[in-house]
């Protein structure tokens, strides 16, 4: 997620987020895209028995059925007890532990499962992936965005955040692939095979076998979201990138932050289309140009106040749900050093040779992406799949400029306008919705991890849609 300035063009990709629509539930549908792309014949029961059948033939593809394990008896080694600096009154579960998706290569990846807060034997999963690639969902979407804790200053204590998603959810956040967090593989040369398809393999393998070491929560209705480069995976991973680089800079140039002349340098000799060979000098001097422009500012954030602290404090500051404090990356990461909160969390039992980080330190290269996954989308919504692109409107990575470009790229018809949605009487961001079940929404005031700086909002954004209805309006 944290991708270098640089890279930023190469990784664009908005908020993937596939819902259920209103009349189809998600499984259905899902069941129904998977066996209409060749993968056997789904049984019409709901059973455990035939859930798991259908997890066979599913894996049958690529010969990965043999990646099914044995999963009995492993949840209740999973239950996390209490955590360090945990708050009191905490009444919902907490599960955390491995996942082999490989056992010849001894590869595992680490999951964080956080029950509803009520009603968790009827609440739909949602699954949240973080991009990068090759950053940590646990230390991002769990401890920084929609996790139903945050780590205070002092990066031993935690509090309770009042937005979390599972006000609303089952929420599992996983660290994918391999390499990232506490995700390991012993055949460490695995690392340097890391990309999509791989990344995908893996966390099909991994759903497979999570939902056979929790089989109550079969047939219930399952989400995929995630943010930024997690689009790649998400597609990919439901069935086998292109947002527009050039409205990152015409994002840039309406907002300010870069000259008249350096946008019509970029519109003059600059080519994003994933063809071309290479760009012209003056293209290039042109991006260094704006490049220059917007580095001294969080870009994930263009309005956020900067980090200036590399550490944790002696006592703890009072923490703010509302004021996102830029530092809080590195309470995260003294507090996932603890040695008793790897310990609660039954993670880092290989005794790794690094320490954990927010971002991997161990991939060393990425083997392949999609140039566009606009293809995957189109596939997606014609198989029922409802969908959600959001994008926070002062996120300078994966701005919303980009996206309004990419989704006209999909020639779909507009079903309700562009209009307001609201919250506490309060304009939340603006949506439209397209044809074939596709919605854009805007989180108004957020930047690229849209629960960190807007989390009320988000969480209504998600609330909506998990109950298939529209964003509130006026």
């Amino acid at each position: 997620m944290k991708s270098s300035f640089n890279c930023l063009f190469l990784l664009l990709l908005c908020f993937l987020h596939c819902v259920a629509s209103s009349t189809v539930r998600q499984r259905d549908a899902l069941n129904k895209f998977y066996f209409n792309n060749g993968v056997g014949t789904p049984s019409s029961s709901t059973s455990s028995s035939s859930s798991s059948s259908w997890a066979s033939s599913l894996l049958s593809v690529s010969g990965l059925k043999s990646k099914v394990y044995d999963n009995s008896g492993l949840k209740e080694g999973d239950k996390v007890v209490r955590l360090p600096g945990q708050p009191e009154g905490v009444n919902f579960n907490l599960y955390a532990g491995y996942v082999t998706v490989d056992r010849a290569n001894r590869r595992a990846l680490f999951y964080y499962f956080v029950e509803a807060v009520e009603n968790s034997k009827s609440k739909p999963i949602v699954l949240w992936l973080n991009g990068g690639p090759g950053c940590s969902s646990l230390g991002y979407g769990a401890m920084e965005e929609l996790g139903p804790f945050g780590v205070m200053s002092d990066g031993k204590t935690l509090y309770r955040n009042p937005y979390a998603w599972n006000e609303v959810a089952n929420v599992l956040f996983l660290e994918s692939p391999a390499g990232v967090g506490f995700s390991y593989s012993y055949t460490t040369s695995n690392y340097a095979k890391s990309g999509d398809r791989r990344t995908a393999t893996d966390v099909l393998v991994f759903l497979v076998n999570w939902f056979e070491r929790f089989p109550e929560y079969k047939g219930r209705d399952f989400f995929i979201t995630g943010e930024s480069y997690a689009g790649h995976y998400i597609g990919n991973a439901v069935i086998n990138k292109e947002t527009d680089s050039k409205g990152a800079f015409d994002y840039f140039w309406t907002h300010a932050l870069i000259a008249d002349e350096t946008i019509r340098a970029i519109h003059k000799f600059c080519n994003f289309s994933p063809d071309a060979r290479r760009t012209a000098p003056k293209c290039d001097s042109a991006l260094d140009e704006a490049s220059l422009a917007v580095e001294e500012l969080d870009v994930y954030n263009i309005y956020a106040p900067l980090c200036f602290s590399s550490g944790v404090t002696p006592t703890p500051k009072s923490p703010s749900i509302e004021n996102f404090d830029p530092c809080t990356s590195n309470y995260v990461e003294a507090y996932l050093n603890n040695l008793e909160v790897q310990k609660a969390l039954h993670a880092n039992i290989t005794k790794l040779n690094y320490t954990w980080s927010s971002c991997s330190q161990v991939i060393p290269s990425w083997s392949d992406q999609s140039s566009t996954m606009l293809p995957i989308i189109h596939e997606l919504l014609s198989n029922g799949i409802r969908v959600l692109k959001y994008c926070g409107d002062i996120d300078g990575v994966v701005p919303v400029t980009s996206t309004r470009y990419s989704l006209k790229k999909l020639k779909l018809k507009v079903k309700a306008p562009w209009r307001a949605w609201m919250l506490n009487s309060e304009v939340g961001g603006y949506t439209v919705m397209y044809d074939h079940n596709l919605t854009f929404a805007t989180v108004r005031g957020a930047g690229h991890e849209v629960p960190c700086y807007q989390p009320a909002r988000a969480l209504e954004m998600i609330k909506n849609f998990l109950q298939g209805l529209h964003l509130p309006s006026i």
